[in-house]
């Protein structure tokens, strides 16, 4: 009779596991992951291009990178492209323009989105199956075939001096909210009601057991969980309105008056443009979706990967 040897642990394995088992082996590392991580590396490489590619064409001369090509070695840097832009684009006015459309667009479609969504997702009804998917279909319409019976519209509707150059709300940044809000608002309800679907119900009945209004089981119970929701929302929200060009060069009947992306419109020349100058206001733009970006980045991501482990 042959004994069987037990298999044995080595006193440093056990040590490094800290807890008296064995440490766990390393998964060994598969080709299809590899492949996985090579292609997004070079996904992001690629993405990167435009904003590297502008970043340097912004330090050049033009009459360099017009001789020589965009991706040619540099003779000098300099600032000059960025004083140029400056001058010439205005920015300080269309910052405080981009503003005063985008702060409110923001606020109210995330408001209003979320209060839908609320009720959509967290109370039984008739008609809440049908309003999702109403809001959800308005995001397939494209918005190009709205502009004629929304611009005639608008013309109808009078406003007072202060609110607009025109009288009426075409020529004011009321009509830019509102295009954003209605446009918008069908896509963050559909996200904030999947992410509610999420929470247990019962915290809704605890909270209205222990006398909890409706409002405030909306914004001391729920609203604080959908956090990171809201988060990943704004920040996708925030390009998205922030980028616009379409709606405020159609309703904003005013140079003076439209938002920072008109600012780059106004760079090119008749005949001949100065893409080094343009490359420069491009970076003055993306700075503030950058800053946006990276101060929510914990909470985007944290957002967009919810309820992906989930079913």
């Amino acid at each position: 009779m042959t004994d069987v040897a037990e298999p044995t642990t080595s006193a440093a394995e056990v040590v490094k596991s800290g807890n008296g088992r064995p440490a766990p082996r390393k998964k060994p590392v598969r080709p299809a992951r590899i492949g996985l991580h090579l292609f997004l590396i070079v996904l992001g490489v690629l993405w990167l291009v435009p904003l590297v590619v502008s970043l340097y064409v912004s330090f050049r001369p033009f009459s360099e990178t017009q001789a020589k090509g965009f991706l040619s070695m540099p003779d000098s840097f300099n600032l000059d492209n960025y004083d140029s832009a400056l001058d010439q684009g205005d920015f300080i006015d269309k910052y405080w323009n981009t503003a005063l459309i985008l702060v409110p667009s923001l606020i109210l479609t995330l408001f209003l989105a979320s209060m839908i969504a609320f009720v959509a997702s967290r109370y039984s009804w008739r008609f809440n199956v049908f309003f999702l998917v109403l809001f959800t279909a308005g995001n397939l319409l494209p918005p190009q075939i709205m502009v004629a019976p929304l611009f005639q519209a608008f013309r109808r509707i009078p406003l007072p001096d202060f609110m607009s150059n025109s009288g009426n709300l075409n020529g004011s940044n009321w009509a830019i909210i509102l295009l954003h809000v209605g446009f918008q608002m069908g896509f963050c309800t559909f996200v904030l009601s999947n992410y509610m679907k999420l929470l247990p119900k019962e915290l809704n009945e605890a909270a209205v057991v222990d006398g909890a209004s409706l409002w405030t089981v909306y914004s001391k119970v729920v609203m604080p969980l959908t956090r990171p929701a809201l988060a990943a929302l704004a920040t996708l929200e925030f390009a998205w309105i922030y980028n616009d060009f379409f709606w405020a060069v159609i309703f904003e009947q005013r140079g003076d008056d439209r938002p920072i992306t008109s600012a780059l419109a106004n760079l090119g020349g008749q005949f001949v443009t100065d893409t080094n100058v343009v490359a420069a206001a491009s970076i003055f733009v993306i700075i503030p979706v950058m800053i946006v970006y990276f101060a929510l980045q914990k909470h985007f991501i944290a957002g967009l990967t919810l309820g992906s482990t989930k079913g």
